[in-house]
């Protein structure tokens, strides 16, 4: 007994009749009672009640049709399934990304996967810089969008995107355009920065602004997470240096004041992994940006 026997059984009791069943299933008439008669052989059990001018079902043959059309819906939907997935249309994809874009590309990069492939099911992290490039490698996440270059053997990277630097203070602070921004005035500022790691791409930027106008800043707190700096800020509690980004979080009270220092977006995925759910989404994403 198999599916084809099974499919041959279900049609020819929908249709009760040998000729018409035979034409829709593009076999012989004589195949068909070949395989009906085969599978009443196997399960020692007569299907269907037949003389020359009519067939129906027995109680048997439809108590079978009724179980094995149910059977058969879920095997279709468990083929289809598979089929999705082996194609990369279903499944999960992890994708880490900084806060600074939550507002900004996020929402359309999201809305094109989304469109695109309907049934992927799409978790976002994000991972502190010192596991980014840990998290892909363990495959913890598949995707990672960045501000820093990678430097990980086994991982491929490619930027996607530039933005710049600004300088977030308070509405009512001094500074109202980058002609305000002097050596002397930024060493009385008081400041709210990200957490800068050994090693950083992104970090590295900040430390030139500051180095441009030959300060050492007071850096009054740290936090990995801008939406934290940006709600510090509008508390008074110093000034902050964020990618302009941030813009579209649509944070009242503040002033965004854009600095001629620019940052990167890079996108990161393991240069061996052919799971196809990432290479549809990673082609998508690159086609997009």
């Amino acid at each position: 007994m198999d599916l084809r026997s099974i499919k041959y059984f279900i049609a020819l009791a929908n249709e009760l009749h040998y000729w018409n069943t035979a034409a829709k299933m593009n076999i012989t008439q004589s195949a068909l009672s070949r395989q009906i008669q085969s599978l009443e052989s196997e399960l020692n059990v007569v299907l269907f009640d037949r003389n020359k001018r009519n067939v129906k079902l027995t109680p048997a043959g439809s108590f079978l049709k009724q179980k094995w059309e149910v059977e058969l819906n879920e095997l279709d939907f468990i083929h289809n399934f598979a089929r999705q997935i082996h194609l990369g249309e279903r499944g999960t994809i992890k994708i880490a990304h900084p806060d600074s874009i939550s507002a900004s590309i996020m929402p359309d990069l999201l809305a094109t996967i989304s469109s695109e492939f309907p049934k992927l099911q799409i978790e976002l992290v994000q991972v502190l810089y010192e596991n980014q490039q840990a998290f892909l490698s363990n495959y913890k996440i598949d995707l990672a969008i960045t501000r820093d270059t990678n430097n990980t053997s086994g991982i491929k990277s490619t930027k996607i995107y530039t933005d710049n630097l600004a300088l977030v203070v308070p509405e009512d602070h001094p500074y109202k355009t980058i002609k305000d921004v002097s050596t002397l005035s930024l060493a009385e500022q008081r400041f709210i920065l990200p957490t800068i790691d050994e090693g950083s791409s992104y970090g590295l930027i900040i430390q030139n602004f500051f180095k441009s106008f030959d300060v050492v800043p007071e850096v009054y707190l740290q936090s990995e997470f801008g939406s934290t700096i940006i709600a510090l800020v509008k508390k008074h509690l110093g000034i902050a240096i964020l990618p302009d980004s941030y813009l579209h979080h649509e944070s009242t009270g503040l002033r965004f004041i854009k600095l001629p220092f620019e940052t990167d977006l890079y996108i990161n995925w393991r240069a061996d992994d052919h799971n196809p759910v990432l290479s549809n989404v990673l082609n998508l994403i690159l086609k997009k940006l």
